[in-house]
């Protein structure tokens, strides 16, 4: 759907929002005091079973089921939020980001330009999401967990097969950018994936693991060490 024009459901329920211009809230969504919505912004969007059979925005409109945004969200232009997703207080998401039905985050979670999520994810609080990850079906991330660019997460280990299972990535894990977590696995709190890894197994908490497939090379405190001293390096 192509925005050209505000839309603002009689049914919807705002706090004090800004809106940057043409933006599309449908159905019965909540937003709290001191959101801000881009341009081209659509919140509350029917999921697919009820879409296909609507022929006007009005009839988008009846459809949703609406979404529950918290207070002092920032959704940036051309997000999509679809109908019966919650998003906590202050999560932010970049641009053209997706994220569909029945998906949860937790305050303070940002959310990075292009991500994908598509339907059914749980993210928890304080997470940091950068650009082009995508999250399947299934996924569970936990607090404090970051994600690098275009991560990509599977929940189908023989595709396209009927039986899909989620991953789940525990409080405070690292995964870097383009690694892949197949279906299933479970990355413990605080293990780190390093750039480019695939995650075939379950890696233990507070592990660092590499490679392809990827292998335990490491502990969490070596990997923190490296850090502080790279960081002490720049200053």
């Amino acid at each position: 759907m192509e925005v050209n024009a505000r839309y603002v459901s009689s049914r919807a329920n705002l706090g004090s929002v800004v809106m940057e211009g043409a933006v599309v809230l449908l159905g019965p969504t909540t937003i709290g005091d001191g959101a801000r919505l881009g341009y081209g912004v659509i919140v509350g969007y029917p999921r697919r079973s009820k879409h296909l059979h609507a022929a006007s925005i009005n009839e988008l409109d009846a459809a949703s089921s609406g979404a529950k945004l918290g207070s002092n969200v920032v959704l940036r232009a051309y997000t999509v939020v679809y109908e019966d997703v919650v998003l906590g207080s202050r999560v932010e998401t970049g641009h053209h980001v997706l994220i569909r039905e029945e998906t949860w985050v937790g305050d303070n979670t940002k959310i990075g330009t292009g991500t994908v999520i598509d339907g059914g994810v749980k993210i928890g609080r304080s997470t940091s999401i950068q650009s082009g990850v995508y999250l399947p079906p299934g996924t569970v991330i936990g607090n404090n967990v970051f994600l690098g660019p275009r991560v990509v997460v599977t929940n189908d280990r023989y595709p396209p097969s009927r039986r899909l299972v989620g991953v789940i990535v525990e409080d405070g894990a690292v995964i870097g950018a383009n690694a892949v977590l197949i279906s299933g696995v479970k990355i413990g709190e605080h293990a780190v994936v390093a750039a480019g890894a695939v995650v075939t197994r379950d890696v233990p908490p507070g592990k660092v693991v590499a490679g392809v497939p990827a292998r335990v090379i490491g502990d969490r405190e070596e990997y923190d060490e490296k850090q502080r001293r790279y960081e002490s390096d720049e200053t």
